[in-house]
């Protein structure tokens, strides 16, 4: 069965970028994978350039198996294109988003992505599940699996 995004792009948070790529995630792997694949199908997704920095670094680094650097460069590459820049005005929009919604300056940072990118919804595991954050939607990918 295939994920259809709701209406909007959809900016992709780095842990559902990882457990599209690591194949030792079980569950959360089949479900990323099959989001990415979709979004990328449909060019929905988004996403910024610290969650490839992210990305990078725990898929080389911190998962059970993780990917030989050159793979991972690669996943980098593809999804550089789903990039939006971040400058001094999506900071400065994170400053504001952090001390209006109560949440850290990296995830805030990420809210300010993800706006700019027009995204309508953040799909991620780590910002409150159905929250809406500077008018766009969080939704866990994820909840209900262990």
């Amino acid at each position: 069965m295939r994920e259809r995004a709701s209406g909007g792009r959809t900016f992709i948070d780095t842990n559902v970028l990882i457990y599209a790529h690591d194949v030792d995630a079980g569950g959360k792997h089949e479900i990323a994978k099959r989001l990415v694949d979709s979004l990328w199908e449909e060019r929905r997704g988004v996403l910024s350039m610290q969650v490839l920095q992210e990305f990078y670094v725990n898929v080389t680094r911190k998962i059970s198996t993780p990917l030989p650097k050159e793979a991972a460069r690669l996943v980098v590459n593809t999804y550089s294109l789903w990039c939006s820049e971040t400058t001094p005005a999506e900071i400065a929009a994170a400053f504001r988003i952090e001390d209006e919604s109560r949440i850290g300056f990296w995830d805030a940072l990420i809210v300010a992505s993800a706006s700019k990118s027009g995204a309508t919804r953040i799909l991620s595991e780590d910002l409150n599940a159905q929250q809406s954050i500077a008018g766009i939607l969080v939704e866990n990918p994820f909840a209900g699996i262990r």
